[in-house]
Parts: structure tokens; C-alpha cells; sequence
């Protein structure tokens, strides 16, 4: 909690506004007895109406100034409460902009959505109401008890024997809401998860007609929401009844003892009407607290959630300033480079050497290493063992942020974003114009379905390109990946859903560019042509070179192609 009230540092003279004017309301609620007092005792009583004229005015007043001061404080606390709410979006999008997949690991993308979104409106609503009652209703407790001295101490001494029971009942109430509320959160992350794979995966969801199962799950997550839900609120909802049957009761043994001062002569009307105002108010202060005790409790859970993703430790945007930047020419080796994931070793002992230009083809069984492989070289990941080389200087001595400006990768999966099908292939470059757009196309080969389209270049995509078909979406990925001109172009298994001319005509062109290519396929006839093929198995380099080299020289490469060779007769 400490660390997010840090952010509302930066709005330190909103908040010391907000806190000021905040004194000014708390000064006048309490003022606002005695002046009562006075009027019915020294104006109503003696028919004084004069004392009645002259104080109720300075009461309007005062009231007006109390109202006044109640609109401004909303004002600057909402920039407050908003600006931190602004600070941290920003700041857990950059902080997630920056993890590694070691980090995705223990966040699901639901979870990180409900983080920057749920759980940042309750630190938002948490900030406003400090700002605006919750520091408020303590401080008038307190002083209230105080004032009701000054005015009866009989009357007070009842006031403070009961407000310490009633505290502590609403601490107690505190204590097991900021409990049930972060399992409320924990809930709400499941639902959206279930809500996200169905989202995504609604064409197989129908495909294999598990509507009904699927409806059952979300069911499931959706009940447990409720349940938990509803727990927390009766709970929240106990303490109002509980505190106003509290209050009540010592209202009216207020007024009993009262009368009974006042009969004997040892109190004024006005002074039993001011203590019992102070204690309506305060009874109206507790019952304040049983909402404040909700807003806290959802605002502590979330503050917990996002201070852990805050203070996640990610390696890559630790060192992402560090290095030197340098203008990469393409040459790249690997000496006994090692990888480890979750104390599994992923990659063992790789050596290899490619000089500018080459052309890198990547061979292996599905989990043998690859992806992990390539995901080395623009440090998506981290080597645990060895050495990674850039033209002779090492990876780690290299600025991140120029080295992957001087890469480009085209993953398995690939990702569309919203907007037309020219800014998906901008996206690759910022500032890129049209013509290198569409020169980037056609070495991809969609261009000619790019023009065949009835908007062309600003023909818009469905979510995540589901109008595409995949042999498309490759190729348009490629296109974006192509158009920052990449000294290094990674394809991992993105040739897969093309027909085979198409790709024929694709490795040929970009056979053609100034860049060193690495290409991992499951078909040897996409890796043939290459300078080189790395065959990985079970995380270990067992064989390299060309094609005509592996089918002497490996029999497990032989194996593969003879396979695939029986498999197209």
C-alpha cells in the first residue's frame, strides 16, 4: 500500500488542497452543535430573537462555506485520484511492456487485464474517498468526543464508553473484509479468464459444439464469483444495522440521562441538543465507516495485486538502457550457449557460427529448442550459460533497444492488431511511407490479394485478422516484419500455411535481401537452400550444415527427408 500512495506524491498540492478545504468542512460540522446550543439557550428560551436572527445567519454561513469547501475538495481530489490512477495504467503497462516470458508465466493475461483495469478504479475510488470522508470521519470522531466535553462531561463520558466498542467492532469488520475482498478479486480473474479463451476460441468452441460445456464453466467461475461476492457484501452489510442499533441505544440513554439533568437542574436544554447532535453525527460517521471499510478492503487486495507486478524483477528491462548501441552487420555466433527454464535445460552446449547474409535453416522435433533458440537473439529471453555474438562483441554489451530495432521477428503465432491492413504493416515501421509499404508486400507476397480486396491497403481487420486466412495473416506478418528492413529476420515456423509455390516464390525473394535469415520450418524442402541447417534435438545441436552435407553425413536428418519424401509420393 505504501508503494501506491507513493503516486500521489506527484500530486501533492491537489492533495494539501483537497485536505485543507477537507479541515474546513471537519471545522464547521463541528462548530455547528455549539452554535445551536447557543441559539436555543440563549435565543429560543429567553425569546431572545435577536441572538436567534444574528447566530442562525452566522450557521448559514457557515454552512455555505462548508458547502462550498465540499465542491472544490471533490474537485482537487478527483485530480488526484484520477492522476494516480493514470500513473499506475502507465506504469504497469510499461512495467508488463518489459517481462520476460519467465514473468508471463506467473501472470495470465486475464489476470494482468483485471490489474490494470479493476484493480487501478479501486485505488482510484480508495484515493478519493481519503481524500474526500475517509480522513474525515476519524478526526470528527475524535474532536466531536472532545467538544461534547467542553459542552457536558456526564453526557460525554457516555459517548466515549461506547465509541471504543463500536470501533473495534468495525476494526474486526475491516480485518476479515480485506480478506474476503482480495478472494473477490482472485474470482474476478478467473472469470475473465474463461470469458478470454472463449472470446478467442469461439470458432472451436463451436466447431467441436462444447457450447454447452463451456457455458457450464463459465457457470462455474461465474457462481463463485457471486457466492464469494455476496459473502463480502453481508458482511459490509452486517455492520451498518449493527452500529446503528449501537448508536441508537446510546441515544437513548443520552436522552434519558439528559432529562434527568435537566430536571434537577444540572444541564441546559442546549447543551443536551448539542451532545446529542454530536452523537446523531457520530453515528452517521460510523455508519460512513462501514463503506469506507468496503472501499479500503477492495483497495488494499488491488494495491497488494498491482504492487506485485510493479516490483516483479525483469532481467531485460533492467539492462534494457545498458550497452552501447551498434549498427549490427549480421554476423552472429554462438559459443556453448545454455539455457535453462524452471531448472529444466531447454538449450545444451550450442556452438555455431553465421556470417552476414547467410541464410540459417533450423531443423527439430516439436519441444526440442528451437523457438527458445531464436528467442536468444533479440533477448526475449535470457542465456544462463555462454556466449552470444554481434559481429565479435557480446550480446550483453549491446544496447537492447538497438538491437532489436535491427531485428525483426515473425513468431508461430501470429498477431494482427485492429486497424486497417496498411497500419498493420506500418506497424513494423513508424514512420514508414507508403511505397515501402507496398514494396514490403509484394516481397511477401500479398500484395496482389492486398489490391484485390474492395478497400485495398485500408481494408480494416476483423479481431485479430479472423477474415485472413493463415497462409494471409503469415504473410502480411512477414510483410510488417520486412518493412524496417531487419539486418536479422527470424521466421519461427511462419511459412507453414503456405501452398508450396507460394513459398518457393517468398524464400527466393527474401534469398535476395541483405540480411541474415533464421528459419526454422518442419518441412526440410523449406530449409534446403539454406547456407546452413541446425539439427536440434532434445536441446542439443546434433547436427549443422548444408543439405547435401546433413543427408551424408546424419543419419536422423536422412531419416526426416526420406520421410517427407515418401510422404508426397
Amino acid at each position: 500500500m505504501k508503494k501506491i500512495f507513493s503516486y500521489a506524491l506527484a500530486y501533492k498540492s491537489s492533495a494539501i488542497i483537497a485536505l485543507l478545504l477537507m479541515l474546513i468542512e471537519l471545522a464547521v460540522e463541528l462548530v455547528q452543535p455549539l452554535l445551536m446550543a447557543h441559539i436555543i439557550d440563549e435565543g429560543i428560551i429567553k425569546e431572545n430573537y435577536t441572538v436567534v436572527s444574528i447566530w442562525g445567519g452566522v450557521l448559514i454561513g457557515l454552512s455555505l462555506l462548508a458547502f462550498t469547501a465540499g465542491i472544490t475538495n471533490s474537485f482537487f481530489a478527483a485530480n488526484v485520484s484520477q492522476g494516480v490512477g493514470f500513473d499506475l495504467r502507465r506504469d504497469l503497462f510499461k512495467k508488463v511492456q518489459a517481462f520476460t516470458n519467465e514473468n508471463f508465466q506467473s501472470y495470465s493475461t486475464p489476470n494482468l487485464v483485471t490489474r490494470m483495469t479493476n484493480d487501478v478504479i479501486q485505488i482510484q475510488n480508495l484515493v478519493l474517498m481519503l481524500m474526500r470522508i475517509a480522513l474525515r470521519a476519524p478526526l470528527f470522531i475524535v474532536f466531536a468526543l472532545v467538544m461534547a466535553f467542553t459542552v457536558n462531561v456526564t453526557l460525554a463520558l457516555i459517548l466515549v464508553a461506547a465509541v471504543p466498542v463500536l470501533g473495534g467492532f468495525l476494526f474486526w469488520i475491516l480485518l476479515k473484509g480485506v480478506k474476503l475482498f482480495k478472494g473477490v478479486q482472485s474470482r474476478l480473474d478467473g472469470v475473465n479468464t474463461v470469458i478470454r479463451e472463449n472470446l478467442s476460441g469461439i470458432r472451436l468452441i463451436k466447431g467441436f459444439n462444447r457450447g454447452d460445456y463451456e457455458e457450464e464453466r463459465f457457470q462455474e467461475v461465474n457462481t463463485s464469483l457471486t457466492v464469494k461476492n455476496k459473502r463480502a457484501l453481508w458482511l459490509m452489510e452486517v455492520a451498518m444495522p449493527v452500529i446503528m442499533l449501537g448508536m441508537n441505544i446510546v441515544i437513548l440513554v443520552l436522552l434519558f440521562t439528559g432529562a434527568v439533568q435537566l430536571n434537577m437542574g444540572g444541564a441546559q436544554a442546549g447543551e443536551v441538543v448539542a451532545v446529542i447532535n454530536y452523537a446523531t453525527r457520530i453515528m452517521f460517521t460510523f455508519s460512513i465507516f462501514s463503506f469506507l471499510i468496503m472501499v479500503f478492503s477492495r483497495g488494499n487486495a488491488s494495491a497488494n495485486r498491482i504492487s506485485e507486478v510493479l516490483e516483479e524483477q525483469t532481467p531485460s528491462f533492467l539492462a534494457a538502457e545498458a550497452g552501447r548501441d551498434l549498427n549490427v552487420s549480421g554476423n552472429v555466433t554462438f559459443e556453448n550457449v545454455a539455457f535453462y527454464r524452471e531448472h529444466s535445460e531447454v538449450l545444451k552446449d550450442i556452438s555455431f557460427r553465421v556470417k552476414a547474409g547467410e541464410t540459417v535453416g533450423i531443423l527439430g522435433e516439436t519441444g526440442s529448442g528451437k523457438t527458445s533458440l531464436l528467442h536468444l537473439l533479440p533477448r526475449l529471453v535470457e542465456k544462463n550459460k555462454g556466449s552470444i555474438l554481434f559481429d565479435e562483441i557480446d550480446i550483453e554489451r549491446i544496447n537492447i533497444k538497438s538491437l532489436r530495432r535491427q531485428i525483426s521477428l515473425v513468431p508461430q503465432d501470429i498477431h494482427l492488431f485492429s486497424g486497417s491492413v496498411k497500419e498493420n504493416i506500418a506497424w513494423g515501421k513508424e514512420h514508414a511511407d507508403e511505397q515501402e509499404i507496398i514494396e514490403a508486400a509484394k516481397q511477401a507476397e500479398i500484395h496482389s490479394f492486398i489490391t484485390s480486396l474492395p478497400n485495398g491497403y485500408e481494408t480494416i481487420l476483423g479481431q485479430k485478422g479472423v477474415t485472413f486466412s493463415g497462409g494471409q495473416k503469415q504473410r502480411l506478418s512477414i510483410a510488417r516484419a520486412l518493412v524496417r528492413d531487419p539486418k536479422i529476420l527470424i521466421l519461427d515456423d511462419s511459412t507453414s500455411a503456405l501452398d508450396a509455390h507460394t513459398e518457393a516464390r517468398l524464400l527466393q525473394t527474401l534469398k535476395q535481401r541483405n540480411c541474415t535469415i533464421f528459419m526454422v520450418a518442419q518441412k526440410i524442402s523449406s530449409l534446403r537452400a539454406a547456407d546452413q541447417i541446425l539439427v536440434i534435438q532434445k536441446g542439443s545441436l546434433l547436427a549443422k550444415g548444408d543439405h547435401h552435407y546433413l543427408l551424408s553425413s546424419s543419419p536422423y536428418y536422412r531419416q526426416v527427408y526420406q520421410s517427407q519424401q515418401e510422404e508426397v509420393m
